[in-house]
């Protein structure tokens, strides 16, 4: 249908390779094979997913790992619809995803073709930007636009849609744009901070006596930066889940144990590359009681300005702006020294003492373990350079706080349920040497469970430790707290996830004993791709589901901080008429 050396398949091909791409994640669709062809003759390597909501979430999961581009490519109509929600996913995370589509032929168009729909307005609110290429010589140009777009040169990074009818795949490339091989690998150009910001910005510290510092995804590219800072500044250190690594271990104000008290008595609170979102309360003064002023720090203006504008507002790569801080000499110039040493002091005791009970608990009255005991067990088996991924609703609950994370990634501010495995498998290829390790709940598995077989497929050495509790639990909890007990729509059978890995050609093996978790893990790791199957008590209640985050409240996401902003809002009534 197409010639390769020059058609427009081909070009898409060679550009992709030329942008470092060496997988591409997708799904078999007779619209977009040609390019599926091209990419083959230029060794770039096809995973082929089971769904495309997964080969996206695969796409998202290698751009948020290795901090690239990533690309995913679907076919026509319902390989695009089943992609959204995974492009929504990387949407909220921020992860450049570039996703290629292809439409029906143009003769076609607006006919009732086979899988016809509008497209683009459909994947519109979920990506940085759509790409609809109708002419060859568009192809090249509109691709590299894209990719710039995804990168977040120009704005915040992101999934970006680009789609090309099929018949335009086998088209020539006309002269000049037949010379693809020019256009170079594209990469974000660098934001410097300007200098006078960097003064007031350096001034804010100086006057501050307690700071914060709270982080975003993009202290992962700049951790010896982050860390200077954080030592030079004598700042307290919170990450969030889009930086939870082993970096914080190197700061010694993490203070992850004391996470609501530094929030409320922070006199200077400065967010490195981190929007004010749900779950840093949106930044409130009801819940950031003391913070007389804000120091943002970001690429994009979502990351200096969301929902409370920075005192001083630094527009700059996130590393760049701390290294500029550190050369002005940004630090208090009268610390609250008892403060910080009495933050370390409690953190490392009240740390100390969580991870020595997590072993303490026992199992609930029919056997089952509970869930801190399970990720005990599997936290004995995760190495430095281990990646750790958590979904699911209620076991994320438990994992945020006591899973081990050298390298971390979860189901991230949109909430998806059914990551866990696609992600996995994406690091697992990413990071071949390393022990990737899935902690994911039972409800949420049961999303993309058939990535297992892709697992197999493609050699992807993943583990996947299920917490069974046959439940939606948190769902489950809220009703029984909330709803008088009643239980509607959330118990779950009990499914044999060991047997349905078997029944994919994955080893399988279920543990209903604590004392039989740490040698089935040790199995798993042998033969993965692996599931152990891990019956977890449901009764316990989760720091989310005694927070009152599956109440949904009217303001904040948690019911104390609801409750805290209504108060506030009463006592400064004036100040509401001019909102």
């Amino acid at each position: 249908m197409h010639r390769r050396n020059g058609s427009v398949a081909h070009a898409i091909a060679v550009f992709l390779k030329q942008q470092g791409i060496e997988r591409v994640f997708s799904l078999p669709g007779g619209h977009m094979k040609p390019i599926w062809d091209e990419l083959a003759h230029e060794g770039v390597r096809i995973v082929t997913a089971r769904h495309e909501c997964a080969a996206v979430h695969m796409a998202q999961a290698e751009a948020d790992l290795t901090g690239r581009l990533a690309v995913a490519i679907v076919t026509t109509g319902p390989g695009l619809t089943n992609a959204v929600t995974g492009m929504g996913c990387a949407y909220a995370a921020r992860s450049p995803v570039l996703v290629i589509s292809t439409r029906p032929p143009r003769p076609q168009q607006g006919m009732g073709a086979l899988e016809e729909i509008d497209q683009p307005a459909i994947v519109a609110p979920v990506c940085r930007g759509v790409e609809v290429v109708s002419h060859a010589r568009h192809v090249v140009p509109r691709l590299d636009l894209a990719v710039s777009t995804a990168l977040g040169d120009n704005g915040p990074p992101g999934p970006v849609c680009i789609e090309f009818p099929t018949d335009l795949l086998a088209e020539a490339l006309p002269p000049p744009y037949a010379g693809h091989a020019a256009w170079s690998r594209r990469t974000r150009a660098m934001r410097p901070p300007l200098p006078e910001t960097v003064h007031r910005a350096a001034e804010l510290v100086r006057n501050s006596r307690r700071p914060l510092i709270i982080s975003g995804r993009a202290v992962l590219e700049c951790r010896d930066a982050v860390v200077r800072f954080a030592e030079s500044s004598g700042a307290v250190y919170l990450d969030t889940r889009a930086s939870r690594a082993n970096l914080s271990a190197r700061i010694p104000s993490y203070a992850p144990a004391l996470r609501a008290r530094v929030i409320a008595e922070a006199d200077l609170v400065i967010t490195a590359g981190r929007v004010l979102d749900f779950e840093l309360a949106y930044g409130s003064p009801a819940i950031f009681r003391q913070a007389e002023a804000f120091l943002r720090i970001g690429r994009d203006a979502d990351e200096v300005t969301t929902n409370r504008r920075g005192d001083v507002e630094l527009r700059a790569d996130v590393g760049l702006a701390l290294e500029a801080l550190v050369d002005a000499g940004a630090a208090p110039a009268d610390p609250d020294r008892d403060w910080l040493e009495e933050i370390q002091a409690e953190n490392a005791r009240k740390s100390a003492l969580f991870q020595q009970g997590l072993r303490s608990h026992p199992p609930d009255e029919h056997g089952r373990m509970h869930p801190y005991s399970m990720i005990a067990a599997v936290n004995d088996f995760i190495c430095d350079d281990s990646v750790i991924i958590a979904d699911g609703g209620d076991i994320l609950s438990w994992a945020r706080t006591a899973l081990r994370a050298p390298m971390y990634l979860d189901l991230g501010p949109f909430g998806c349920l059914g990551v866990g495995v696609p992600f996995a498998v994406s690091a697992a290829l990413n990071f071949p040497g390393r022990r990737v390790i899935a902690v994911v709940g039972d409800g949420a598995l049961g999303f993309n469970v058939m990535e297992l077989e892709t697992a197999v497929r493609e050699g992807a050495r993943v583990v996947v430790v299920v917490a069974n509790n046959r439940a939606w639990n948190i769902e489950r909890a809220d009703q029984i707290v909330n709803y008088d007990g009643r239980v509607v729509g959330t118990a779950l059978t009990d499914c044999d996830f060991a047997a349905v890995a078997r029944g994919l050609g994955a080893y399988g093996e279920r543990v209903e004993r604590p004392e039989d978790l740490a040698p089935a893990i040790e199995r798993a790791l042998a033969r993965a791709p692996a599931v152990v199957d891990v019956f977890v008590s449901g009764e316990p209640l989760s720091a989310d589901t005694r927070s009152g985050l599956a109440v949904v409240p009217p303001l904040q996401a948690l019911v104390a901080w609801d409750q805290a902003e209504n108060e506030w809002l009463q006592q400064h009534e004036p100040l509401r008429g001019l909102a």
